[in-house]
């Protein structure tokens, strides 16, 4: 057995009450409290969303920088160490011409 649709049905779909829908403005106006309500709860939500993002941000670049000052140390090490063996390898050299050039550009006041 087929159902068939009442007429009043095939039209659209009308309220119970037989009103006319509100239309989006109206509803705004009616309920302007839930509105505004709504208006700041996702306010409030996209400041907290922003605020975990900068906080993430900021512990990212606390490691980044961590690993920098170790980087640094680990160049100022090295630049050390060639300048010292480089020194070393000047003071073998009978003249100490090349131990005196090297002091000057490495700005060393010690014998």
């Amino acid at each position: 057995m087929a159902f068939s649709a009442p007429p009043s049905a095939a039209g659209g779909v009308r309220n119970p009450s037989g009103r006319k829908p509100l239309g989006l403005v109206q509803n705004i106006i009616k309920r302007k409290h839930s509105f505004a309500q709504f208006f700041a709860m996702t306010g409030i939500l996209l400041l907290s969303c922003r605020s975990l993002g900068q906080k993430y941000r900021m512990y990212n670049l606390s490691e980044d920088a961590a690993a920098l000052r170790e980087d640094q140390e680990n160049l100022t090490s090295r630049m050390n160490n060639i300048k010292q063996s480089l020194l070393a390898e000047a003071a073998r050299e009978p003249t100490g011409a090349f131990a005196a050039r090297l002091r000057l550009l490495f700005g060393d006041e010690s014998n």
